[in-house]
């Protein structure tokens, strides 16, 4: 079983920029797919970014294409996401997602079984 934890969240200004990581343990970390999704306040969790476990395929929601970057450290257990030209729509509490993968990412919840704890973004306008 692997253990997630984010870290990286905080204030920034729009425009601004974070890279997020999630570091995990436990587990065979490149055996894993990995996502990232976000909740805002009074909103469903929804889809930001996945990677496939070589980090060869990825995948973004439309929000963020072209402005986040996934990507992933096998050697540390490591996945980012590299957060550019952020917007106050991007607030929200971001979590990473694992589950144990072929080549292939995945982009709903519903398919991955191990969560972290989150970490909290704002983007002040």
């Amino acid at each position: 079983q692997v253990q997630l934890v984010e870290s990286g969240g905080g204030l920034v200004q729009a425009g601004g920029s974070l890279r997020l990581s999630c570091a995990a343990s436990g587990g065979t970390f490149n055996s894993y797919a990995m996502g990232w999704f976000r909740q805002a306040p009074e909103k469903e969790r929804e889809f930001v970014a996945a990677i496939s476990w070589s980090g060869i395929s990825t995948s973004y929601a439309d929000s963020v294409k072209g402005r986040f970057t996934i990507s992933r450290d096998n050697a540390k257990n490591t996945v980012y996401l590299q957060m550019n030209s952020l917007k106050p729509e991007d607030t929200a509490v971001y979590y990473c997602a694992a589950r144990l993968g072929s080549g292939s990412y995945y982009r709903h919840e519903t398919q991955y079984a191990y969560w972290g704890q989150g970490t909290q973004v704002t983007v002040s306008s």
